[in-house]
């Protein structure tokens, strides 16, 4: 039995699509940050009567559980039964990054029990293909998720480029609506790169925000990562909103959120907002500056919380 921890991250500039399904092989790069005290901690125990998965307290079944398992294979084609239990601290199937954290703490757990030692770079390869994104928890700080080049997927996982405690920042999540959203990740991009007219203009447009999205992070430029961080999250989103059917996660106060962050900068506050494949916004600002916007969204969000920058998925001691 292995015990293993992960955090969440938060795309700055965005993975939306695919290159290859089966290995989750992303059509754009992409750049994260993992935040904390969010975190999946998922323990899995090998030679079990029969593989189940528990996940806060319930039993997971049906394709949820069937996916799983589907990764425990991909780590270990000739396992034995595996009991996999797996708590979070936060909202699932929200928008906030739940299958990040799952899949990388997965993995990370799996491999453990299951008697393998892997590196790092192994462990976010065989992540991606539990959940895209998960390849980028495996990693704390900031993270890169190059698209790669090469069919077999070698060279598309998380690399980081600023470490934990490179940037006094915060992110604020404003927790709009906590319920599962409609359209999971997978069904919203697979609609939108059928049936967007927009699709090819968000791919080719998005690959060019990368690398000034990376000098900004190391340079600790706050405007000019913000100003990209938004730009990504909406041409994403207008990619979505001319699908067939539309897809469309935000909320009538999603839009009030954006308008609420703008405010905030005309007052002077530097903040910056982001939303991912759910209704609730996340604010990127320094970390001084987060109990203003805390105070700014009292009444706005069901719920706000102050996320710092994390470190990366571990092992935990017996």
């Amino acid at each position: 039995m292995a015990t293993a921890i992960a955090h969440p991250n938060i795309a700055l500039v965005k993975y939306w699509g695919k290159r290859d399904r089966r290995l989750n092989l992303p059509a754009t790069s992409s750049l994260s940050l993992t935040l904390a005290p969010y975190e999946t901690r998922t323990s899995v125990e090998s030679d079990a009567e029969k593989d189940e998965c528990w996940l806060n307290g319930e039993l997971v079944e049906g394709h949820k559980a069937q996916r799983v398992f589907e990764h425990l294979d991909r780590l270990d084609p000739w396992r034995k039964p595996a009991t996999v239990v797996s708590t979070t601290n936060f909202p699932i199937g929200a928008g906030l990054a739940s299958s990040a954290s799952g899949f990388a703490a997965l993995t990370m757990a799996a491999s453990a029990a299951f008697g393998q030692n892997r590196t790092d770079t192994a462990l976010s390869i065989l992540a991606r293909q539990g959940s895209g994104s998960a390849c980028r928890s495996i990693w704390g700080g900031w993270v890169e998720w190059p698209k790669g080049q090469h069919d077999d997927g070698l060279d598309s996982h998380g690399r980081p480029i600023a470490p934990q405690d490179h940037w006094d920042v915060a992110m604020v999540v404003a927790v709009l609506n906590k319920g599962p959203k409609a359209v999971s990740s997978t069904d919203g991009m697979n609609r939108t790169m059928e049936t967007s007219p927009y699709y090819d203009g968000w791919v080719t447009s998005n690959e060019q925000d990368l690398l000034p999205a990376k000098k900004a992070i190391l340079a600790r430029d706050l405007e000019a990562l913000g100003t990209i961080m938004e730009r990504s999250a909406l041409r994403m989103h207008a990619s979505m909103l001319a699908a067939t059917p539309p897809i469309r996660y935000w909320k009538s106060n999603s839009v009030w959120a954006m308008d609420a962050v703008e405010n905030l900068r005309r007052q002077g506050i530097g903040a910056w907002w982001t939303m991912d494949a759910g209704p609730n916004v996340k604010i990127l600002c320094e970390a001084k500056d987060a109990k203003a916007v805390v105070k700014r969204f009292s009444n706005l969000a069901e719920a706000t919380e102050i996320l710092l920058p994390g470190g990366p998925a571990q092992l935990l001691e017996d």
